[in-house]
């Protein structure tokens, strides 16, 4: 049996989706929580299989519980629940460990599609979610700002853990002008630190 939980803060999703599984022959209804609060009290001694993680949620929402629960519970699998059909929610759910996104107007037969396939280790994505989500990469990389070629000297030398006085030294600058190259390549690519500095151009193929 595939035990499913779902989180969602509508009290009419829940119900409506308990019940077109409750007769399906090989899923197992473990139970619900309306916010992030409840689905982390329930893991502490309860389990499930597969997860159904509604985005939109108050307080903690479903992309920041997504990530805290893969931590604290790598082996649980986690399927999106969305209305919104939109690039950056997609990416982000992917990114933070979800093995799937399903949109809440999907069908039956759709939904318990998408729960066989990610508990079996696949990917899943409802509709035009899969391409909506290659659109929204495609157009992000069009949209990566433009690195003149100190700066990508600069951050290849970061990525390779030299400091600013050492970045000087190897390519004969002054510190202060490594530290505003440094400081560019954090605006221009919207982090606000090292690690994520380095996580962005690896992610985008920057180095």
């Amino acid at each position: 049996m595939i035990r499913v939980f779902i989180v969602d803060d509508h009290p009419v999703v829940i119900e409506g989706i308990h019940s077109l599984l409750k007769n399906v022959k090989d899923i197992e209804w473990s139970g619900h929580a309306m916010n992030a609060q409840s689905c982390l009290g329930f893991f502490v001694n309860n389990t499930a299989d597969v997860v159904l993680m509604d985005i939109s949620m108050p307080g903690m929402d479903g992309v920041e519980l997504c990530a805290v629960m893969k931590e604290k519970y790598p082996g649980i699998v986690i399927l999106g629940l969305s209305t919104f059909n939109q690039g950056l929610y997609i990416k982000k759910m992917m990114e933070n460990g979800a093995s799937g996104y399903i949109l809440k107007n999907s069908s039956k037969e759709e939904l318990v599609s998408a729960i066989h396939s990610v508990y079996n280790g696949n990917i899943f994505f409802s509709g035009e979610v899969g391409e909506v989500l290659k659109e929204y990469q495609r157009f992000s990389k069009e949209k990566l700002p433009l690195l003149t070629s100190r700066e990508k000297e600069v951050l290849e030398l970061i990525a390779e853990g030299y400091t600013n006085p050492q970045i000087a030294e190897k390519i004969f600058l002054s510190p202060f002008t490594v530290d505003s190259h440094r400081k560019n390549l954090l605006a221009k690519l919207n982090v606000k630190n090292t690690a994520m500095l380095i996580r962005f151009a690896i992610e985008n193929k920057l180095l």
